[in-house]
């Protein structure tokens, strides 16, 4: 019942609010990305991007708002990549997943925060950590604006997309740990084993000086690990793919999408546009 008043819902939108055709192809053409997509899944990004743009706050830092313009492409574009998470998703999936998701925040420039770290001998760390983005369970999504538009690309990095697989995580504890809600054909002892030997090869290249086949930002904690892992998993999944196939296959089943067969092999050298 549920799922059917949401079909309509979704159906009504898009009646009273049709999806900008002009303005949907401009955020493509922008984001490489979006524009490595087949038409079929575009169009239904699409959809919900528009529908995202409509129930979400997409906020510009004043500073940055007398500056450029986040015309109907850049929001687009933003809600582009933030709903490319949940497109293998249905529609209540896609709702359930996003709760949780109330504004996206853009500010000028990467942002300071004071962190207490305590290492193996208890002894307490303070230190002024720079981040280009951060999250919390019921917070904004805060993301930098020099580290937005170098997202988009085919090479790894996305930091929207960074910021709400922190989401998706928060969606079953108060904290980033790396263990999302999973699908019933998901077996918490499964993912929890593929994404430990993951962990393990990060620490042990680490130790042993070796460079890391992905960000070795994901061996700062197991919630930056997933994080990380996804964003290579929808901007440069060949990488994935080869470094660590057994992930790979486990992120295509839980976010029911196969980023490898539709972005081209050299995808990594691509740039948004």
């Amino acid at each position: 019942m549920l799922a059917r008043l949401l079909r309509l819902g979704s159906r009504r939108f898009e009646q009273r609010h049709p999806v900008p055709a002009a303005e949907w192809a401009e955020a493509r053409e922008r984001v490489a990305l979006l524009a490595a997509l087949p038409d079929d899944q575009a169009e239904r990004l699409g959809q919900r991007a528009w529908q995202f743009v409509h129930a979400k706050r997409l906020s510009l830092h004043p500073e940055l708002a007398e500056t450029i313009t986040f015309d109907a492409p850049a929001r687009l574009a933003l809600a582009g990549q933030a709903c490319l998470l949940t497109l293998g998703w249905c529609e209540s999936e896609h709702i359930d997943a996003f709760a949780n998701v109330h504004e996206i925040l853009i500010l000028p420039d990467a942002f300071q925060r004071r962190v207490e770290e305590m290492d193996e001998f208890g002894v307490v760390h303070e230190y002024e950590d720079e981040r280009a983005g951060e999250t919390s369970l019921q917070g904004p999504v805060v993301v930098a604006w020099p580290d937005l538009m170098a997202s988009g690309g085919l090479d790894g990095f996305n930091v929207l997309i960074h910021e709400l697989a922190h989401k998706l995580d928060l969606g079953n504890s108060l904290d980033v740990d790396g263990f999302p809600p999973l699908p019933r054909e998901i077996d918490p002892r499964e993912w929890y084993r593929i994404f430990m030997g993951v962990w393990e090869d990060l620490q042990a290249r680490l130790a042993r000086g070796e460079a890391t086949p992905i960000d070795d930002y994901a061996a700062s904690h197991p919630g930056e690990c997933f994080a990380v892992c996804c964003e290579h998993f929808f901007s440069d999944p060949d990488r994935l793919h080869r470094a660590y196939p057994a992930l790979y296959g486990l992120l295509s089943r839980y976010f029911h999408q196969d980023p490898l067969a539709r972005l081209p092999s050299d995808a990594g050298s691509l740039r948004p546009g």
